[in-house]
């Protein structure tokens, strides 16, 4: 389908042709837009002028790159790009948005939520009612508790700031170390993890995949948590080393662990994290709140006719960073009418 010379031209990954996004009704009226799965991307994305990764966490953009001659922008409907992200692209003039802000809040409750659970001995406790057991044990306060936050973003200053909520001494974890934070108050170099895990009651893993935190989380930095220590993982699987991490909690090394993210999605059935003790196991969901399709369809949207509008786009990716960095919003400059 060709789009007409005064129309630009929106192609929309989706991973189910039934399951396009909503809302899509006033973008439609003002540019042509062409929904495709992986298999037509091909055709659709020749000649378009934005893309809109409704599938989320598809990987099939590089493989179409050489068809993508007149792509300006690309919006994914995810807080993390590293799926998206690869040389040419970074190398390109296309800009990149993501989905920053949809999800903060119900992660940050989700890491509550976990954090409470594990204090709280939830899950044992579930698993002594199927057993039908009844077995006294003492819990731990959350209050005056400690956790340490990987991650400064968006993200990690919400579940900073809710941790605290709830009585939590908080620091953060990022690529430069500061002190006054009004979230963290103090930030430590992620680069020497290490040397701070000991702190923590929880470690929360919530930076995005780059090279600097691929595999951060790995034995020496395992070794250096409390015996009693929790880790949360919703950033991305393979910012944990899992072979690690089971051997850790196997050794002692750690209590446990609230998985969210892992290195392969689904998690496969054979996988040991399913019976490794401690280990809490869900299904990359923690910021998928009821009405989450929605908020994010409407984000697309709203930037689509910013970008039609020839206005900047929010939330732009800085591509060799791998995020949206913090401060002024980055200008968008190519849009829809050049």
């Amino acid at each position: 389908m060709a789009g007409s010379e005064d129309r630009p031209v929106i192609t929309v990954l989706c991973a189910d042709m039934n399951r396009r996004p909503p809302h899509m009704q006033a973008v439609e009226e003002r540019a042509t837009v062409r929904y495709c799965d992986t298999g037509g991307l091909a055709a659709a994305v020749t000649d378009a002028h934005a893309l809109f990764l409704w599938d989320y966490f598809s990987s099939a953009v590089r493989q179409v790159w050489d068809r993508a001659g007149a792509l300006r922008w690309i919006h994914v409907a995810a807080a993390g790009v590293d799926k998206l992200l690869f040389d040419e692209l970074i190398d390109s003039d296309v800009i990149v948005t993501n989905a920053r802000g949809v999800f903060d809040r119900p992660i940050a409750e989700f890491v509550l939520g976990s954090v409470l659970a594990f204090a709280k001995d939830v899950h044992r406790s579930h698993d002594l009612q199927l057993a039908r057991t009844w077995k006294h044990r003492e819990t731990r306060s959350v209050a005056g508790g400690t956790a340490l936050v990987v991650g400064t973003g968006a993200i990690g200053r919400e579940i900073a700031r809710l941790l605290r909520a709830v009585g939590m001494e908080v620091r953060g974890a990022g690529r430069t170390a500061r002190a006054a934070d009004p979230d963290f108050d103090t930030v430590v170099a992620s680069d020497e993890l290490a040397l701070h895990v000991g702190w923590a009651d929880h470690v929360v893993m919530a930076a995005p995949l780059t090279p600097a935190t691929r595999g951060l989380i790995d034995a020496p930095v395992l070794a250096a948590m409390k015996p009693t220590a929790h880790l949360v993982n919703i950033g991305r699987g393979p910012c944990v080393v899992e072979d690690h991490l089971i051997a850790a909690l196997a050794g002692g090394q750690i209590a446990g662990a609230s998985l969210d993210v892992f290195e392969t999605e689904p998690l496969p059935v054979d996988h040991p994290l399913w019976d490794t003790p401690g280990v809490v196991v869900s299904a990359h969901m923690s910021g998928d709140a009821v009405g989450w399709l929605d908020t994010l369809a409407r984000q697309f949207t709203d930037n689509a006719l910013r970008w039609l509008d020839g206005e900047d786009l929010v939330n732009v990716v800085d591509k060799r960073l791998g995020f949206v960095p913090p401060g002024p919003r980055p200008s968008a400059a190519r849009t829809a009418a050049e």
